[in-house]
């Protein structure tokens, strides 16, 4: 009977990371329509862009303290239906104050619900006893792609964000609903599906944290660096056509979703260090081949590259925090998912301060040594939680698929 549980919670969490990757790039590929529906002057979009993920911050920290009152599958129950709606919002909108509300809601809901999936996908992996976190950001990866693709229609079809962003709403609102149903916290379940706290009262060490919380602040510095400059790059820099120029982001997402489908092989069969170590090579050395490109078609083999390397990092940053604070890993996660957006804050304007004011080839070297600094910090991704003071449970193994 607990077995099943733990595969129905595992299928309905990865549904979970699913809708959000339709949700996230419905919005962020149809930031072009948006600003055209309510008038945002190119002065003012950038305020609006940065405050998403600085309301999503404050989510997260929000969520860490919620968390110690009410489980991370409640807050995911009731987070994941607001960020449509808010979607939605944005999409019916026709004032600016409008949009402004509908925006702040997204990135307040989204930054619980960032935290949340993260929380209950480190649990179930800590009940399998075994690497399964890169499968749920795989499912994030794949709505992604679905996501691009519903915002390309729209876009081809030049139809209005509400008729984009409806069916999208419609479908998965009520499916993410009803597949709350089965949401399971893994390892911290007894017999009768409660909550067990497990070493109450450990507090989580912010130095001890910290080389996760550069790690997964650099990773995101190289994700946003490919999302908001790819396109530019490859027209601008290495000559392409405007169509070809499209592609280096679906690229990226693709790899990044065949990266992670096999990622969790990798995890159990060379261990998280290392799976981690190679993907921050493969991710600096894909940055380097963009910088040093002397066509679009060696660019385009560049952010495959990338997509292949950054795309592990992340998820075992998440799992790693867990391990270190198996304790109190809510309370980790909730801390290290608020350095995600301190990445996408930070990465593009960098990448687009130091392209205006030197080159954007040498701009791209910056984000390859962020990454390639992630070796230093490789170590963290051990699977020795009490040399971190985080606590000395064992994880259980549970057979399941």
């Amino acid at each position: 009977m607990k077995d099943a549980r733990l595969r129905h919670g595992r299928a309905s969490l990865a549904l979970s990371f699913f809708v959000q990757g339709v949700t996230f790039a419905l919005l962020v590929t149809r930031i072009p329509a948006i600003q055209d529906r309510y008038g945002i002057s190119d002065g003012l979009l950038p305020v609006f862009l940065a405050a998403v993920p600085i309301l999503a911050g404050v989510g997260s920290v929000v969520t860490e303290k919620v968390v110690a009152r009410v489980r991370p599958r409640v807050v995911l129950r009731w987070a994941q239906p607001v960020v449509l709606l808010a979607l939605l919002g944005v999409g019916a909108g026709s004032e600016l104050w409008q949009a402004a509300v509908a925006l702040g809601v997204f990135g307040l809901s989204v930054g619980a619900l960032d935290a949340s999936m993260n929380m209950m996908g480190v649990s179930l992996q800590r009940a399998y006893g075994r690497s399964i976190m890169l499968g749920f950001h795989a499912a994030y990866s794949l709505g992604g792609i679905a996501g691009a693709s519903m915002a390309w229609a729209g876009a081809h079809w030049d139809l209005t964000l509400l008729v984009s962003y409806l069916p999208a709403v419609v479908v998965l609102l009520p499916a993410a609903f009803i597949g709350s149903r089965w949401y399971v916290e893994g390892a911290e379940t007894d017999a009768d599906g409660r909550r067990e706290e497990v070493s109450s009262g450990v507090s989580v060490s912010f130095r001890l944290l910290m080389p996760l919380c550069l790690v997964m602040s650099f990773a995101y510095i190289g994700d946003s660096t490919v999302s908001n400059w790819s396109a530019k790059y490859l027209q601008d820099v290495l000559g392409s056509s405007e169509q070809l120029s499209t592609l280096p982001y679906n690229v990226y997402m693709v790899t990044t979703l065949l990266g992670r489908a096999v990622g969790d092989f990798g995890v159990r069969r060379f261990g998280a260090v290392t799976v981690v170590r190679f993907g921050s090579v493969l991710a600096a050395a894909g940055f380097g081949v963009v910088a040093v490109a002397s066509g679009a078609w060696i660019g385009m083999l560049g952010f495959t590259m990338l997509g292949l390397g950054l795309c592990v990092i992340v998820p075992q940053t998440f799992a790693a925090a867990g391990r270190m604070f198996p304790g109190a890993s809510d309370t980790a996660i909730a801390r290290l998912n608020v350095f995600n957006y301190v990445g996408f804050l930070v990465g593009s304007p960098l990448v687009g301060a130091l392209g205006d004011a030197w080159s954007y080839r040498g701009a791209m070297l910056v984000p390859m040594v962020l990454v390639l600094a992630t070796l230093v910090y490789a170590k963290s991704f051990g699977p020795e939680p009490a040399r971190y003071g985080g606590g000395h449970e064992r994880p259980r193994t549970v057979d399941v698929g």
